[in-house]
């Protein structure tokens, strides 16, 4: 469901804000919050609601309507609340012990710093960058390599513990105050960590789990990672409309009266709504399919296909506007370069994610060509 209507004011009224301050005001903050996105994937058992993805896209796209980058700052907490589940039980009680609510930043992908082994744990050390949100963080979970084996772990680190680096200064999402994150030789003890290996391929030993804390990482990242932009464009598209219904300057007719606006209304608004489609479609299934590597690349081509439609959706809005539409500090403006900003993620990237899914797809057909021909 979307934020509330005082909660989407709050946050729409400082949307402008957040792009020139390169960081979320305090109350939206707050308002955040107060949504309850951080404990969206929190189990029920410290007070979370242990949601399902396809809510927790309407949410975020919701939000994604007041400001794109709010929204990915929302939708970064619930996701980073999903991996913290994976935490043994006290480490999970230090998280949430007092609340569910708790914001949680990350710097998994790729791997960075060093972990030593140390009596009952690990001393951290290192440097991680694009940490979405870090300035409100209370915890923030960092993936390093462990010194005597190599093996990647993440560690949870108290967002006191870390050093912020003032580095985000991108062309879209400006306001999530994706800084440099900075731990020196931190102690982090057992609890508080667990293999990123579990991260990946998910919680598969603990059948009596709900399916949010099962699901592996790719199943859902892509969808989830895109809601922001399924938002954004949804209201560049009003914005762009309001223009098109007003009168073109010196003629006094509707600026619809053009072709070239009409097809712009009709293709982008189409592009929008299939991004919506496929990705509600990508949403269902990571909450209820059975976990198969087609059902995961095909979920990742959902989403990277999705943010395509969306970009190109606000590219056209964007070319076919007016001069005025196209204001350097413009609504329009912003949420076009949110849009390309987002797709432009890894995650969303085409390519990989093409190959992963030609991969299990030409497979399977592969298969099924080699079932007929013994049959």
């Amino acid at each position: 469901m979307p934020p509330t209507t005082s909660a989407f004011d709050t946050i729409a009224g400082q949307a402008h804000t957040a792009d020139t301050d390169r960081q979320l005001a305090r109350e939206v903050v707050a308002a955040l919050t107060a949504s309850g996105l951080a404990r969206h994937f929190v189990p029920r058992r410290w007070g979370g609601t242990e949601g399902t993805f396809t809510t927790l896209l309407h949410e975020v796209a919701g939000v994604g309507e007041a400001c794109t980058s709010a929204a990915w700052v929302g939708m970064l907490w619930a996701a980073h609340g999903r991996f913290a589940a994976l935490l043994p039980e006290e480490g999970q009680r230090r998280l949430w012990g007092a609340g569910p609510d708790v914001r949680i930043s990350a710097a998994l992908m790729p791997p960075a710093g060093r972990a030593e082994p140390a009596p009952g744990g690990w001393r951290l050390t290192g440097t991680w960058g694009c940490v979405s949100g870090v300035d409100s963080a209370e915890w923030v979970l960092v993936a390093a390599p462990v010194a005597d084996d190599g093996e990647t772990r993440v560690f949870a680190v108290p967002g006191a513990a870390v050093d912020v680096i003032d580095t985000w200064d991108a062309t879209g999402l400006r306001g999530t105050g994706s800084h440099t994150a900075v731990v020196r030789d931190a102690f982090v003890p057992h609890e508080l960590s667990f293999p990123m290996a579990e991260l990946m391929r998910g919680a598969t030993t603990a059948p009596d789990l709900p399916r949010c804390h099962t699901a592996p990482a790719q199943l859902a990242g892509g969808l989830m990672f895109c809601a922001p932009a399924l938002g954004a464009a949804r209201r560049a598209l009003g914005v762009w409309s309001q223009w098109a219904a007003s009168k073109a300057p010196g003629s006094g007719r509707p600026q619809h009266d053009s072709a070239a606006v009409r097809e712009t209304l009709a293709v982008a608004s189409a592009h929008i709504d299939a991004a919506g489609l496929l990705l509600e479609r990508a949403a269902h299934r990571a909450d209820t399919e059975p976990v198969t590597p087609a059902l995961v690349t095909g979920n990742q081509r959902d989403a990277a296909v999705a943010a395509g439609l969306l970009a190109d959706a606000v590219d056209r809005l964007f070319r076919t506007g007016g001069a005025h539409i196209r204001d350097a500090s413009g609504d329009l403006t912003r949420l076009w370069r949110d849009v390309h900003t987002v797709a432009s993620h890894g995650v969303l990237r085409l390519e990989p994610v093409a190959a992963a899914y030609a991969s299990t797809a030409l497979a399977a057909s592969d298969r099924a060509s080699t079932a007929s021909r013994s049959a």
